[in-house]
């Protein structure tokens, strides 16, 4: 199902480190190869939202931060399927986020994202701070063209039960 999600968003234009061609098989590859290896390892912790009893939505939080800052932990690939958006599931993903990152002692939280993106839309609603951006950044999907990325932290100072 993390499989499907993640290639439905890719073949909606999402900028999430994949270009097309990018099949079935290889986004349940990533999935199996790259993430599950991590999570068994504590690096990362995926959130999933379900709807009717199939995944819609995920996110990432790496939790693989240098000696120098264990205090941080890095969002990574929220994704929603295109038939369950605009339902308030990524922002309940992210909330969902940041409420295991203060219980893993994490006070800040960073990522990037897609300049002028909905997404970006999103996290600046939810307290996050521009830092700066990166022209050029990633390249799209079905194109050899490339994109800006927006920088943006927050820090987390309230505990999760009273947010």
């Amino acid at each position: 199902m993390l499989g499907s999600v993640l290639h439905a968003c890719v073949h909606e234009g999402a900028s999430v480190s994949f270009v097309l061609p990018f099949s079935h098989e290889q986004a349940a590859a990533w999935w199996r190869d790259r993430i599950l290896p991590a999570i068994r390892s504590g690096d990362c912790r995926v959130l999933t939202a379900r709807m009717h009893g199939s995944i819609v939505g995920t996110v990432q939080l790496d939790l693989a931060m240098p000696p120098n800052q264990p205090h941080r932990a890095e969002v990574r690939k929220l994704l929603v399927h295109p038939q369950a958006r605009r339902l308030g599931i990524a922002r309940a993903l992210m909330t969902a986020a940041e409420d295991y990152a203060l219980e893993a002692g994490r006070t800040l939280l960073t990522l990037d994202t897609l300049t002028g993106s909905t997404a970006e839309d999103l996290y600046v609603s939810m307290g996050y701070i521009r830092v700066g951006v990166i022209p050029g950044y990633s390249r799209r999907p079905g194109t050899v063209e490339v994109d800006a990325a927006t920088f943006l932290y927050k820090p987390l100072t309230a505990t999760p039960a009273s947010r």
